[in-house]
């Protein structure tokens, strides 16, 4: 690997070693009750960043095919778990069988091809316009506006947002030749960071609720302690990427900011459906962990994409 990689995940596994050493400062501190159960979410957030820092790692480590393979395999866990809590009637499960079958594996060909000028139409266009006429063609009509919004919606998120992460493999980059691995490595350092970091200073310094309606832990000092510091965790990557420390900063902030706003939107979604995790557990799912990242990563892309 490159020697820059090493250097990055070095300095990853100090940060999770320090991270998952204040979280069980924290849970000593908490005793039981109310508490107890926000440092054991956090713990989970934080033992999600190892398994996915190892797995990444991994996939990287192998090559780009890996990385690929990995993350249509992720999309293939999202939607399922999105799509598990969608209002469906036998008269979707074509359109169903299609999005797993047919749209996801075309997308991830699209991204490993590098092909730029397809892979970001065929989910908002085709599959757009594909998945409403297999439903409607069943002559099952009962919500059918609202039932096909729903696949449309879980393939934007689960599929064509989260196929943005392995397409950073193949963005090219004049005069930065192999960054593109390290800028993987930056959004999701960024984006995972954020998301501990703001969640960690909710903890401590938390006082003030952002959105009482969408979240009983997403407070003001949160937001902003964690986007200091994620900021300047980000700046500090600068070395890695083909920016500027001052264009290592803004992008971090943008990336920072559309994954905080993409969990109070997930969020916003859970509290609609009545639950409090896509999953079973309390530590949440796949989805709870990729919330951020799948409203990240398009963005990310095509910053890099068009000023680099």
């Amino acid at each position: 690997m490159h020697e820059s990689i090493r250097l990055v995940f070095a300095g990853l596994v100090g940060l999770l070693l320090l991270a998952s050493l204040a979280g069980a400062l924290l849970r000593l501190r908490a005793g039981s009750g109310p508490s107890r159960a926000v440092v054991d979410s956090l713990n989970g957030r934080i033992r999600a960043w190892w398994l996915m820092a190892l797995v990444i790692g991994g996939a990287l480590w192998a090559g780009t095919v890996a990385v690929v393979l990995l993350f249509a395999l992720v999309s293939f866990v999202v939607l399922r778990e999105f799509l598990t809590l969608a209002p469906t009637r036998p008269g979707d499960h074509l359109a169903l069988v299609a999005s797993f079958y047919l749209i996801l594996p075309l997308q991830y060909l699209l991204v490993g091809m590098g092909w730029f000028g397809l892979f970001p139409l065929v989910i908002p266009v085709y599959a757009f316009l594909f998945l409403p006429i297999l439903s409607a063609l069943s002559g099952d009509i009962r919500n059918l506006q609202a039932r096909a919004a729903q696949t449309q919606w879980g393939l934007m998120l689960a599929v064509y947002c989260v196929s943005y992460v392995p397409a950073i493999l193949f963005l090219p980059l004049p005069g930065h030749g192999g960054s593109a691995p390290l800028l993987l490595i930056f959004l999701t350092v960024v984006v995972q960071s954020g998301d501990v970091l703001q969640y960690l200073w909710n903890i401590l310094r938390g006082r003030h609720l952002i959105a009482p309606q969408l979240s009983e832990t997403r407070t003001v000092e949160g937001f902003l302690g964690g986007m200091a510091c994620t900021t300047a965790l980000g700046t500090g990557l600068w070395w890695i990427t083909p920016f500027s420390p001052l264009a290592a900063a803004g992008m971090t902030l943008a990336i920072s900011l559309m994954g905080y706003l993409g969990g109070l939107v997930m969020s916003a979604i859970k509290r609609d459906h009545g639950i409090r995790h896509w999953g079973q557990t309390e530590q949440g799912s796949m989805l709870d962990r990729m919330a951020s990242v799948c409203f990240a990563a398009p963005v990310f892309f095509h910053l890099v994409r068009h000023f680099y």
